[in-house]
C-alpha cells in the first residue's frame, strides 16, 4: 500500500519519530527510517514521546534500514508495517541477521555508493563507521550505512555513524542531515558521533539544516537517574556547537515535525524535549 503526502506531489516534510526513526517526505514520497514503532526494544523502553502511529508510518513507500543492530534492525516493527512496503537493507544483511529471510521477498540490498529510485526520489547508499553486526562476535558480513534520499531536496540519513576521512565526499552537500549526537544508555562507544563531532559532520556536507536524532528516545530500564544528561542533553548541545560550526540546526521532540516549509525550509516547528 502505497502512501502519499497529499496533492502537491512536491510536498516536502520531516517528522522524527524517536531514536533513529523518522519520516522523509519529498515528492510525496514517504521514506521510513529504522523503524523502531514500539515502547521496548530489549532492555531499552521509551522514555519520552508517544509511540509512532498513523498511516504513514505503517504504510510507507519504503524503509530504510541503516545497520543490524536491535534498535535500527528492530523485527517486531518491521513486522508490525504493511507487507507489502520494500526494505531498503545493507548488503548481505540476511547473512547477518538470518532472521531477515521472513522478508526476505521485499529486502532491497545496496553496497555503499550504490542506489535505487523508490516513488518518485532516489536513496543512495553511503558508508557509515560503525560497527553493524548483530552480535558482537563474527565477521561483518553487512557494512553499516547511511543513505542520502534526493527529490526536491536531498535529505541525508547518517544512521549511526562516526566522523570518517571523506565522509563529505561520499555524501555531497544537503539540505538536510539527520544526525545521531547520542545513543540509548549512559556511556557512548566507538563508531558514535557525540554533540561536537557531529556538528563538524554537519558543515562538511553543508547542511542547510540540521536535525539531531538518535538521543533522547530509547534508555535501559533502571538506569533513569543514572547520567540524565546524556539521555536529555545531546539536542541542545548539538545545537549550540552547529551555530558555532556556522550551520543553522533545530531540536525537535520525538513525535515533532519541520512541517510544511516553503522555499528553503521556512519557520520549522522547534519543539524542545
Amino acid at each position: 500500500m502505497s502512501a502519499t503526502a497529499g496533492p502537491d506531489d512536491r510536498a516536502f516534510g520531516l517528522r522524527w519519530l524517536g531514536h533513529a526513526s523518522a519520516l522523509i517526505v519529498d515528492r510525496g514520497t514517504v521514506i521510513l527510517t529504522d523503524p523502531v514503532l514500539t515502547d521496548r526494544v530489549a532492555h531499552l523502553r521509551r522514555r519520552t514521546g508517544p509511540t509512532p502511529s498513523g498511516v504513514h508510518v505503517r504504510h510507507p513507500d519504503a524503509v530504510l534500514l541503516s545497520h543490524l543492530h536491535a534498535d535500527h534492525t528492530h523485527l517486531p516493527s518491521l513486522r508490525l508495517l504493511d507487507p507489502d512496503v520494500p526494505i531498503v537493507a545493507p548488503w548481505r544483511a540476511v547473512d547477518g541477521l538470518p532472521a531477515l529471510r521472513e522478508f526476505a521477498d521485499r529486502l532491497l540490498p545496496l553496497r555503499p555508493r550504490e542506489q535505487i529510485a523508490i516513488g518518485k526520489v532516489t536513496v543512495r547508499a553511503v558508508p557509515a563507521r560503525h560497527d553493524g553486526r548483530r552480535w558482537r562476535r563474527g565477521p561483518q558480513l553487512a557494512p553499516a550505512l547511511g543513505y542520502v534520499v534526493e527529490g526536491d531536496r536531498r535529505t541525508y540519513f547518517a544512521g549511526d555513524t562516526d566522523l570518517y576521512p571523506d565522509l563529505a565526499d561520499h555524501v555531497g552537500p544537503v539540505d538536510l542531515a539527520l544526525l545521531p549526537v547520542g545513543g540509548w544508555g549512559p556511556t557512548l562507544g566507538k563508531g558514535h558521533l557525540d554533540p561536537p563531532r557531529a556538528a563538524v559532520v554537519a558543515r562538511l556536507v553543508q547542511a542547510g539544516l540540521a536535525v539531531p536524532i538518535h538521543y533522547g528516545t530509547l534508555w535501559p530500564i533502571g538506569l533513569d537517574a543514572v547520567r540524565p544528561r546524556l539521555f536529555f542533553g545531546p539536542g541542545a548541545e548539538f545545537v549550540h556547537h552547529a551555530v558555532r560550526e556556522g550551520v543553522v540546526a533545530v531540536e525537535l521532540r520525538p513525535g515533532g515535525d519541520l512541517g510544511e516549509p516553503g522555499p528553503g525550509f521556512g519557520s520549522p516547528k522547534i519543539h524542545r524535549v
